[in-house]
């Protein structure tokens, strides 16, 4: 009966999200204009330098972000932070704290429903431009390759999930809290350039930070760029951010419930 609940959530939120499907679409082609920037600047960068750069060249530089930009569309929330701070600062949440029905539970199921009709609506703009770039694919030879890098994205995208929309309970206002930890995602996820070419001590520091799971991480893998015991102590360390993310947003919502004061709804 739990399960059926979710799943009728699921459903709803497939319905609803599919309303908006053109939105998507439109926003996932234009999101090709920074990826064409990127390669020509990459262009330029490689053919000055005249050679490789930590073992990438510009081939492969070009699928590093293809694989971003991929990545990033499966993974990367749209506007759930943005609701679910709508719903607290609104009082919209009134009518869940009576009915037998978890609000987390509730909007991973929006979430998950959101991500599939986006990942659909998303993927044939993004295979077209693989389509164009496909002299630079070279797919890993190795099946357990993709099994990690999708235990990696999942978890990616788990870990977006559970945001800092929470703190809608104490800051009526967080979008300039969400803008500024989306800065330090774009630049210390992997999306700017790629991690592995920074100073060592640099990728040290930066692979015990949740940005570096958030992207570059199942990205690596795909790429082969992390194998063995770096792909593991990874792994283990994205699922310890998984589970550091997944303990403070329910500490936060209970927290919450009791600073709320249930104005709205």
């Amino acid at each position: 009966m739990s399960i059926a609940k979710y799943l009728s959530v699921f459903n709803i939120g497939l319905q609803n999200t599919f309303v908006y499907r053109w939105n998507y679409f439109l926003r996932a082609l234009f999101g090709l204009i920074p990826l064409a920037g990127t390669v020509f600047l990459w262009r330029a960068v490689f053919k000055e330098k005249g050679g490789g750069l930590h073992g990438y060249d510009y081939g492969s530089m070009v699928y590093y972000y293809l694989l971003v930009l991929l990545v990033s569309n499966l993974v990367t929330p749209t506007e759930d932070e943005w609701q679910i701070a709508a719903d607290i600062r609104e009082g919209q949440i009134n009518s869940f704290l009576t009915k037998p029905l978890s609000y987390l539970g509730y909007r991973f199921s929006i979430f998950l429903s959101g991500r599939l009709v986006y990942t659909a609506v998303t993927l044939p703009p993004i295979a077209l431009i693989f389509l164009y770039f496909h002299n630079y694919i070279v797919l890993p030879h190795n099946a357990a390759t993709y099994f990690y890098a999708f235990v990696s994205m999942l978890m990616a995208a788990f870990m977006q999930f559970y945001s800092l929309a929470m703190m809608a309970f104490w800051i009526l206002e967080i979008s300039t809290i969400v803008f500024i930890v989306y800065s330090f995602e774009y630049f210390l996820g992997g999306q700017m350039f790629p991690i592995d070419i920074m100073p060592t001590g640099v990728q040290e520091v930066m692979r015990w930070l949740p940005f570096y799971y958030e992207l570059f991480c199942p990205v690596a893998i795909f790429l082969e760029r992390l194998q063995g015991t770096a792909m593991a102590q990874g792994l283990a360390i994205q699922a310890g951010w998984l589970l550091i993310c997944w303990a403070a947003a329910h500490l936060m919502w209970r927290r919450g419930l009791g600073h709320y004061q249930a104005v709205g709804g």
